[in-house]
């Protein structure tokens, strides 16, 4: 049974000028975080995958593990925002649940709280990239941790065909410059024949997408660069809606897109 949300939450490219790659956007730092109306059964998905796939969508690197609590500590603090209560040695989750944060193991805990999956970049001295250094990926759209995990930006984007050199700087340098206080955002739009949530590939295996794809899927795409460590995160939150529940407006949108450019 797939997990469809009613509407989706999100679809900044109904707007032509949310569309230019990258195409990101100011995003006020209370709306970093999210929880929608699919995050019951997205969430038991993830408990699922962390407890059955715990070694394909969690890894943190030695050098990352300081910005992974640092990551954790941003999310504890900013949850009563979003619906989450703290009570003793454990968080209350919208959905009932009680969570107890494991100081051990950061990333695995965000992975019990949030919708969203979290990757860590960072940039070791003496290099010119950010490099994939951790992450709690549970929804990866066509693609694998294993593949990208210690590897720098253009590296990990080599099978994307507008991930050009030219765009490989402009993105960096939008990492260089970013302020902790300012997160960035955006969002994608593909199609999907396929409606599961986890669909791991290995690099340049083809894809399960296609034009008349029924299944849309968006992912709402966060920045923000830790004040401490100095690392990037890179949140990804996964929504899925059937093609018939586009709004008319998005729907309007979705073929000014298809008809212009690849999906975003």
């Amino acid at each position: 049974m797939p997990i469809l949300h009613p509407t989706l939450p999100f679809a900044p490219w109904v707007r032509p000028s949310a569309r230019r790659l990258p195409g990101v956007m100011p995003l006020a730092r209370a709306d970093w975080l999210m929880v929608d109306a699919a995050y019951a059964p997205q969430m038991q998905a993830r408990e699922t995958l962390l407890a059955q796939r715990t070694a394909d969508v969690l890894a943190c690197l030695p050098q990352a593990e300081e910005a992974a609590h640092e990551l954790l500590a941003e999310v504890l603090r900013d949850l009563p925002q979003h619906g989450f209560t703290h009570a003793g040695d454990h968080i209350l989750c919208p959905d009932g649940r009680r969570v107890t944060p494991d100081s051990a193991r950061p990333l695995w805990t965000i992975g019990h709280l949030l919708q969203a999956d979290f990757c860590i970049l960072q940039k070791p001295k003496g290099t010119t990239e950010h490099v994939l250094t951790g992450a709690v990926l549970c929804f990866p759209s066509s693609w694998t941790l294993a593949d990208k995990l210690g590897k720098a930006m253009m590296r990990i984007h080599k099978p994307v065909a507008s991930y050009d050199t030219d765009m490989g700087a402009r993105v960096q340098r939008m990492f260089d410059l970013m302020r902790p206080e300012q997160p960035l955002w955006r969002a994608n739009l593909l199609r999907y024949t396929n409606p599961e949530l986890y669909q791991p590939q290995p690099e340049f295996a083809p894809k399960d997408k296609r034009d008349d794809g029924d299944f849309i899927r968006s992912e709402r795409q966060c920045l923000l660069k830790l004040p401490q460590s100095g690392a990037v995160v890179f949140s990804i939150h996964t929504a899925l809606v059937r093609r018939s529940q586009l709004t008319p407006e998005e729907r309007a949108a979705l073929a000014e897109i298809e008809s212009a450019q690849p999906l975003l």
